[in-house]
């Protein structure tokens, strides 16, 4: 590849890793895909008419197999839930959730939430946006495709209106410490809601995960940090 092109090509948070699906995950993209997933144009998504109201939207990014982003969507179901993902596995077992609980405040992107970020949200329009342990590209020569940087965050500070937030949770120490500078570094904007510099323990909001609960018999620690939006 000439040396031009590759300093071209995008810096990605993530490796795509297809992997197999089930026959269930198959079917979910055949049969429950057209109902509640968006095909995404690489243009600004008209939310109210996604969702066929003007209730408040959740933006969750990276959900995995998107066992919490069903949770919170069940208990609170008049909040909208916009999740974003790029591995089909994960996006199958979540549109299987969104079937068994019966959920209507749903709806799925497949793409490079960065992307999405940038050119499919328009101004002030997310009440929340969710970053559940992404990825912490712990090598430190890695460390440039984390997806919370200052870039990331001036898109944050652009889609999510006033009195919203944004809540980020991680199990890499170093990571968290980088999150913190970030978001403190936006102080015109936000504001960390336990004050600054400060972590805080596990919302109730936010599902304790199979993940945590193996990390916890381990003695592993996770970091939550929130900041609200002036």
């Amino acid at each position: 590849m000439p040396e031009q092109e590759k300093h071209l090509r995008p810096i990605r948070s993530f490796v795509l890793r297809e992997g197999r699906l089930t026959s269930g995950q198959q079917r979910a993209f055949d049969t429950i895909w057209p109902l509640f997933g968006i095909e995404y144009q690489d243009q600004q998504l008209d939310l109210p008419s996604l969702f066929g109201n003007d209730n408040l939207v959740y933006l969750e990014i990276g959900f995995g197999n998107g066992d919490s982003l069903a949770q919170m969507a069940k208990a609170n179901p008049e909040i909208n839930y916009l999740g974003i993902e790029v591995h089909r596995p994960g996006m199958g077992h979540l549109l299987l959730k969104i079937e068994e609980l019966e959920l209507t405040n749903v709806r799925v992107i497949r793409n490079d939430a960065v992307d999405v970020l940038k050119n499919g949200i328009a101004n002030s329009t997310l009440a929340a946006v969710f970053l559940f342990f992404p990825d912490p590209w712990h090598k430190r020569k890695h460390n440039k495709r984390r997806i919370l940087n200052a870039t990331f965050v001036e898109q944050l500070t652009r889609v999510i209106k006033s009195n919203g937030f944004f809540h980020a949770a991680t199990d890499w120490e170093e990571y968290a410490k980088q999150m913190m500078r970030e978001m403190t570094a936006a102080n015109d904007y936000f504001s960390n809601s336990t004050g600054t510099g400060s972590f805080h323990s596990r919302p109730d909001y936010r599902p304790l995960t199979k993940f945590e609960q193996r990390g916890q018999r381990l003695g592993l620690g996770i970091w939550d940090l929130t900041f609200l939006r002036h």
